[in-house]
């Protein structure tokens, strides 16, 4: 049950260049030095481990960048959001800044799941002939083989979007994650790049998210 005396604020960053290669956990590590650089009184968990209680929005894949990430930090007293955004820009690296705070109420959904749907943007080093993807695709979870039907997540299938001459082509996708799991946006990737011999792709970035 959500403490109603703690208030959740949900912030929304970006990581962008050299921090597009780190894991999830090492963002979520980052993360938390900023919260606690900026001075934010966040609230700690109870128990034989305590901890910031923060929440992350759904990963990204290693080399996945994104503009509009989020995670939501509980707080034990209020704070004016402008003031701790001000607070959290002046904690963050280039890499992973913060662009607006919000709070949200004690019943809203996690950032993990409350948007099940994003947009992508991948950027070739030439135009693709071949946009089509494959019925399934086989992916490896916990040492098993899983098959998944790409129609089952591909909301808006792969588009071309002309670049100026010499720039390449970028490729703009929509994804959706269901219950049951979803479709890594770096696999879209690379089943374009097998339709597409001696394309090579330059950065893959999560550009939205969005409710269902």
């Amino acid at each position: 049950m959500a403490n109603p005396d703690l208030f959740r604020l949900r912030v929304t960053f970006a990581k962008t260049g050299r921090c597009a290669m780190l894991s999830h956990l090492e963002i979520a590590r980052a993360l938390e030095r900023a919260v606690r650089r900026a001075g934010l009184p966040y609230a700690i968990s109870q128990g034989f481990s305590p901890h910031m209680k923060i929440a992350f929005g759904s990963a990204l894949p290693v080399g996945v960048g994104g503009t509009e990430e989020r995670f939501d930090v509980q707080l034990v007293r209020w704070v004016d959001p402008d003031e701790a955004l001000t607070a959290l820009k002046r904690a963050s690296v280039e890499d992973l800044m913060p662009s607006a705070c919000a709070y949200i109420g004690p019943k809203e959904p996690a950032a993990s799941v409350a948007f099940p749907v994003a947009d992508y943007e991948a950027v070739f080093s030439r135009p693709l002939d071949a946009l089509a993807l494959p019925e399934t695709v086989t992916v490896v979870r916990k040492k098993k083989e899983k098959v998944l039907t790409v129609a089952d997540y591909v909301v808006s299938a792969p588009a071309q979007e002309p670049l100026a001459a010499g720039e390449g082509a970028r490729v703009v996708f929509t994804l959706r994650s269901l219950d049951t799991g979803s479709l890594r946006p770096d696999l879209v990737v690379q089943e374009l790049l097998r339709a597409n011999p001696g394309a090579e792709v330059q950065t893959i970035t999560r550009t939205a998210q969005r409710a269902r």
